[in-house]
């Protein structure tokens, strides 16, 4: 789709939002990409995103094994973002989110925790309403849309949007919603920033392998942050300060989300490592994002009063 823009007048000077449809995806975040669309440090972008399948499913009676399974977990972008350097990190505002009115659910054999106790897949659709999912009767949950793939490109291999890693991907971090801004490390010229995967509601976890999978429409805004040494990807928002680390393992990967912290804390902070150590002890809180994907991936999370009360700013 061709980009749309207008221009506003904001603090830092002239900037631009822009449109990128749903029909400009990638199912890979990789260096090579060619970007959908070029923006300025600062300028917002209002993307449209499939759901998970790439709304191929529209029926609980739809035949599982006729979807097209070289089509998931699509990605809207690249967005080629000026003036980001390799070394630089990518601050991304989540401003909003704007969901459709249905989200779709599945599970099955080989899908998910239960993959190995289920016979048949099973999908469902669940309805969105009046801020709600209705997903039983008598069962309503509040939504908390959040961004389940959305990241960088890494700076030499192609990894398949289904997967996270140091890049972002696939991370499945519930905290990823609005009023978060998430950091990701610039590994190429422009970032290539992408994403997708959006979910209506989804628990720590991902147990089924999906949450209430949506299309949506995600507005953010970009910012080039230069000289900083942030364990990227990072999630910062009103409430706390949060390393994300993916692994083989999810042992691999809190400990990775954990060491990942103290090391913020040494650089931004001035701690040392035992102090730092110390204070996430009995201040810190390791959470599960998802244990579904290729990689498990785990989140540490920091008041950020603490954060702010050691010199953090931001």
């Amino acid at each position: 789709m061709p980009e749309k823009s207008k221009s506003r007048r904001g603090g830092l000077g002239l900037t631009q939002t822009h449109t990128l449809g749903k029909d400009s995806i990638v199912y890979a975040m990789a260096p090579d990409n060619v970007p959908a669309l070029h923006v300025q440090d600062g300028d917002r972008v209002v993307v449209h995103t499939c759901d998970c399948f790439e709304d191929q499913i529209q029926s609980e009676e739809q035949d599982f094994g006729e979807l097209d399974w070289e089509r998931i977990n699509p990605a809207t972008g690249p967005i080629y973002v000026e003036g980001a350097e390799p070394g630089d990190l990518l601050v991304v505002n989540i401003e909003n989110i704007r969901l459709a009115h249905r989200g779709v659910m599945t599970t099955g054999p080989n899908l998910g925790v239960l993959g190995d106790e289920l016979a048949h897949n099973v999908i469902r659709m669940i309805p969105v309403q009046d801020g709600k999912v209705i997903f039983d009767d008598g069962v309503e949950l509040p939504l908390r849309p959040m961004i389940g793939v959305i990241g960088t490109a890494p700076a030499k291999e192609r990894v398949a949007c289904g997967t996270p890693g140091p890049h972002g991907g696939n991370m499945d971090c519930k905290r990823i919603g609005v009023g978060a801004q998430l950091i990701l490390p610039v590994n190429v010229p422009g970032a290539l920033l992408a994403l997708g995967d959006l979910h209506a509601v989804m628990g720590d976890g991902e147990t089924a392998v999906c949450g209430v999978e949506i299309a949506a429409e995600v507005e953010i805004s970009v910012q080039v942050l230069k000289g900083k040494a942030w364990p990227a990807p990072m999630v910062i928002n009103s409430d706390a300060v949060m390393t994300i680390a993916s692994a083989l393992t999810l042992d691999e990967a809190a400990n990775a989300a954990a060491k990942n912290m103290v090391h913020f804390l040494e650089h931004e902070c001035g701690m040392d490592k035992a102090k730092a150590t110390f204070l996430l002890s009995i201040a810190g809180d390791i959470r599960i994002c998802q244990v579904v994907d290729p990689l498990k991936t785990a989140r540490y999370e920091l008041p950020r009063t603490i954060a702010e009360h050691y010199g953090f700013q931001f």
